[in-house]
């Protein structure tokens, strides 16, 4: 035995094997099923403990759920093995199909924040003049708005532009935001990055009422996520549930609430599940934004948040739309500018974001690339530029002329994602498409065709710029591929086997007796 162990040490010197705990029930007793990968040391050493049987039932080993044989268990393999125990405490997930009663909650407990009336906008984008540069306040004339701007510390009108404008400073915006707090929202030009925090945090938070006991998302929660270089769009998804979790417990206090247990927020979590209003996607992340909250800000690692209960994920096939009709979506769009966009999304495989965020730099025409820098998860990547979508786009230079992204508004500027989602309904209204889609469908069925014309999923993975191949593995269930030489096994009425191919027609149904 000793022999064994030191050749084993000696021959893994730097990595131990590992033994992984598993709930199982058996006879209506909780008991431990332990698996590892194929090792004769392993096994050895399991048949030398007493409380460790093999079970034929189950072709494993299993001992009894208890503290103490865990103990023994950690005790045994000592220096040897590592002993596993994250899939034993993991709680079951919730799933609604498996008989889980959803409860209605009252609509208080549902929306624990609520939203301001509509008000008029403020837009604020970049301008240069003389040299200088300031912030544009645009809106549609509103008498109230411009008495505001009129009597404002911060704001001056600047005659040749005929607008008015604000120095860059943040105390700048933030003096602006206070001003015009009851007549106006103030919204960001897509061109306009916020660097401040603080501002961006008050910048999102404009839209909700702010009545008695209203928490506000603590400054260091936004400033950490910055800093860990998240996303501006994960950033804000984040803040939004912090501060709905944080005003649903505004009865607690701050204080109070730094102090919740796990089952207190799981009791939150579970809330959500059973109103039966909120997706599983909407839910997840909010467990995500809380659990980032309490380990990452306030440093409370014994909160293990991991054993939060988290709905299950229904699989849904992604909605993909015939080449035909793709044809015709393309070819009612007139305007040029619109057909190029929305061609790239179908024969580039892009997604709405990376579309407004290419620059005329990133088409690379002598390699027949297109280069996609910063898409989702932050990564570049290279994808398909077709000949006829390159004539398109050296056609759409000519005529439109942009400086400096490929797809600009009429005053400058990156083009917006909610144009471009209404220029895609607009065109699928007017080519008489009926199936659900939108501007991401054009996405799925890029994927989808490729498929069926036989590119290995290796390269439409690439293209994509997924991070694992499961995700592109999606598609091979809706492509209708080498599906029609599969031949089903039903036998004929003399009992022969059916050499017919699955996807065509049955024959017309007998017609019933006595008729």
């Amino acid at each position: 035995m000793p022999s064994v162990t030191v050749s084993f040490a000696m021959a893994y010197p730097d990595q131990k094997p590992i033994l992984y705990l598993n709930p199982l029930e058996h006879a209506g007793k909780a008991i431990i099923r332990i698996w590892h990968k194929p090792n004769p040391f392993l096994s050895k050493r399991l048949k030398e403990a007493g409380w460790i049987k093999y079970s034929r039932t189950y072709k494993c080993f299993v001992m009894h759920r208890s503290s103490q044989a865990i103990e023994m268990t950690h005790q045994h393999f000592q220096g040897l093995a590592k002993v596993d125990t994250r899939y034993l405490f993991r709680p079951k997930r919730l799933r609604p199909a498996e008989g889980t009663v959803i409860l209605q909650q009252d609509k208080h407990v549902a929306e624990p924040l609520g939203k301001v009336p509509a008000r008029p906008v403020v837009r604020l984008q970049p301008l240069e003049h003389q040299g200088r540069p300031y912030v544009q306040l645009s809106y549609l004339y509103n008498k109230e708005i411009h008495t505001c701007l009129k009597q404002s510390k911060v704001a001056r009108w600047l005659h040749d532009m005929q607008c008015f404008v604000i120095r860059t400073e943040s105390s700048s915006l933030h003096t602006l935001l206070t001003e015009v707090e009851r007549v106006a929202q103030v919204w960001l030009a897509q061109t306009m990055q916020v660097k401040d925090m603080a501002l961006q945090a008050r910048l999102w938070e404009q839209c909700y009422r702010k009545g008695d006991g209203y928490i506000a998302c603590p400054l260091h929660y936004v400033e950490k996520l910055f800093l860990l270089n998240y996303s501006l769009s994960t950033i804000r998804t984040y803040h939004s549930l912090l501060l709905r979790f944080l005003n649903a417990h505004r009865d607690s206090g701050l204080e109070g609430i730094h102090a919740f247990s796990e089952e207190a927020i799981n009791h939150y979590h579970r809330q959500m599940v059973q109103a039966g209003t909120y997706s599983v996607s909407f839910v997840n992340q909010s467990i995500n934004a809380v659990k980032f909250y309490y380990q990452r800000v306030l440093l409370r690692h014994e909160v293990q948040l991991g054993q939060v209960e988290r709905p299950e994920k229904p699989e849904r096939l992604p909605q993909v739309l015939s080449k035909q009709d793709v044809l015709k979506i393309l070819s009612v769009t007139e305007n040029l500018k619109h057909r190029c966009m929305l061609q790239l999304l179908y024969a580039g495989g892009l997604r709405i974001g990376e579309v407004i965020n290419l620059k005329l730099t990133d088409v690379q025409s002598e390699r027949n690339l297109l280069l996609i820098r910063g898409g989702k998860g932050k990564k570049d990547r290279t994808t398909l530029l077709s000949q006829k979508l390159l004539e398109s786009l050296r056609a759409y230079y000519k005529q439109y002329r942009p400086r400096v992204w490929l797809f600009e508004g009429q005053t400058g500027g990156q083009y917006t994602v909610e144009s471009i989602r209404s220029v895609f309904r607009a065109s699928k209204e007017k080519a008489g498409v009926k199936a659900p889609a939108t501007p991401h469908t054009l996405r799925h069925s890029f994927a989808t065709h490729l498929l069926e014309q036989g590119t290995d999923l290796r390269y439409i993975q690439v293209l994509l710029g997924h991070r694992s191949s499961k995700t592109t593995e999606i598609y091979t269930h809706i492509t209708t591929h080498a599906l029609d030489k599969i031949v089903s096994p039903e036998p004929d009425a003399c009992g022969n086997v059916a050499n017919t191919p699955l996807l065509t027609a049955l024959p017309p149904a007998k017609a019933p007796l006595g008729s």
